[in-house]
Order: C-alpha cells, then sequence, then structure tokens
C-alpha cells in the first residue's frame, strides 16, 4: 500500500467504509478540507481521490453542497400509477420539494386541447424541483385546471400534490397517459438539476384523469437518468 499513490489510497480508504457501512448511501462524505488535513495532502490529491470514486459510480458531486454516497437509482415503474414521496416511500430518505412558480394563467388553445377546457379557462401552472435528500433530481411543470382545485396552495405542492387530489379532494385517480422521449436538456434544467448540458436527460409528458373521466393535470417531467430507471412488464398478448 506505501507504493500507491497517495489519492487511490484515499480512494481506497473511502470505499472501505462505504463498504463496511460507516458511510451509507445518500451520506456526506468530509469536506475537502477535512480530507486533507486528516491525509496531510494538497487539494489535487484528494479531489484526484474523489474523482476515482465518481468515475466508479461510488459517490456524487453536488455543486455546492459536497460530495455524497450514491444513492441507488429511483425505479420508476411505468405501470404503477404512483406520486414522487410514494416512490420513495419504502427508501425511508428525506425528500422535498422546492417551487419555483405558482400561478393561474389562461388556457391557450393547446392546454385547453390538453386539459378538455375552454380557451382562456384558469389553469393553475405549477414548476417545482423534487428532491431526494439535498440532490434535485426531477424538474416538474404542472398545469390543473383551476376550476376543479380552487383550494390549491403553494405548501400542497411542496408536498405530494396524488395525496391532496385523493384524501383532501377526495377524487378518485383512474389513470395516466404517459409519453416518455429523450431530450437534450434545456438551460433551465441543466441549471434546475445540475445536468451535464452534453448528456440526453428523459422527459415524460403525460396526462392525469380522473374516475369520471375528467383530465386533473397535465404535466411534463424531466429526469435525470442517473438518478433514475424506468422499468415495464410486457405480457404477449394471449
Amino acid at each position: 500500500m506505501g507504493n500507491k499513490p497517495m489519492y487511490r489510497q484515499i480512494a481506497d480508504a473511502l470505499r472501505e467504509k462505504i463498504s463496511a457501512g460507516a458511510l451509507k448511501p445518500g451520506d456526506a462524505l468530509p469536506t475537502e478540507s477535512s480530507l486533507q488535513e486528516t491525509y496531510g495532502v494538497s487539494r489535487v490529491t484528494v479531489r484526484q481521490a474523489l474523482k476515482r470514486l465518481t468515475d466508479e459510480q461510488i459517490i456524487e458531486s453536488i455543486q455546492g453542497s459536497g460530495s455524497y454516497v450514491k444513492e441507488d437509482r429511483v425505479n420508476y415503474d411505468i405501470y404503477q400509477l404512483t406520486g414522487f414521496y410514494e416512490k420513495l416511500a419504502d427508501r425511508n430518505v428525506d425528500t422535498h420539494s422546492d417551487v419555483k412558480i405558482f400561478e393561474v394563467i389562461k388556457a391557450d388553445a393547446r392546454l385547453a386541447e390538453k386539459l378538455e377546457l375552454t380557451v382562456n379557462d384558469n389553469v393553475w401552472h405549477v414548476k417545482r424541483v423534487r428532491f431526494i435528500k439535498q440532490k434535485p433530481v426531477n424538474l416538474e411543470e404542472t398545469w390543473m385546471p383551476l376550476a376543479m382545485f380552487a383550494d390549491l396552495t403553494w405548501e400542497v405542492m411542496e408536498k405530494s400534490k396524488y395525496h391532496y387530489i385523493e384524501q383532501t379532494k377526495k377524487m378518485v385517480i383512474d389513470r395516466s397517459e404517459q409519453e416518455l422521449v429523450p431530450v437534450m436538456p434545456s438551460d433551465e434544467a441543466i441549471n434546475a438539476l445540475a445536468l451535464d448540458p452534453t448528456k440526453p436527460v428523459l422527459e415524460k409528458v403525460s396526462r392525469g384523469f380522473l374516475k369520471d373521466g375528467r383530465v386533473f393535470e397535465y404535466s411534463r417531467n424531466i429526469f435525470n437518468s442517473d438518478d433514475y430507471k424506468f422499468t415495464l412488464v410486457a405480457r404477449r398478448r394471449q
């Protein structure tokens, strides 16, 4: 081990801590200055060690926040209509939403068609960034009929939209019609999710329907594909 470069020794030591469970998925690594002090090395050496672990997909860096032990990707089962919080319930992780836009707009022809409304009907327009711990993983833009959700609040959209619809409004959600396509990220998505601008992301466009046939939402979600995996089960017609 003495012959190994220091950056590899530091990477090995951190890897062992992660393997032993001393550092768990989502945990923050010691700061660069703390690692410099612990191992008596330069910042360049520390960064080499962290880059090695990042390249091995063991840790990830969040701009302005530090390095973290990489979480398992969220499994997004396309055939299970569940909200963001429900998908993570079994993971026992801290999640929250940062609401960027919360406003009422007039439906143009395209929105009116998607929500099955009349042009100029009032529509909620909400944009939010969804977080797992301190990491932004999903940029969501949603449009919902104001007449259906007159009491919708900013606070609701910081939490679970589906919980509000089903538990507060007592509405029965039937299905979501979804389209999933790879796209190059917009500047907004790059900034919101700290994305690599050269790497495609996954965009999900969906419409949600209530049991009575009404459309209750039209939404666009941008996912960092490093954080999500999409699964489906295809059954052969009998």
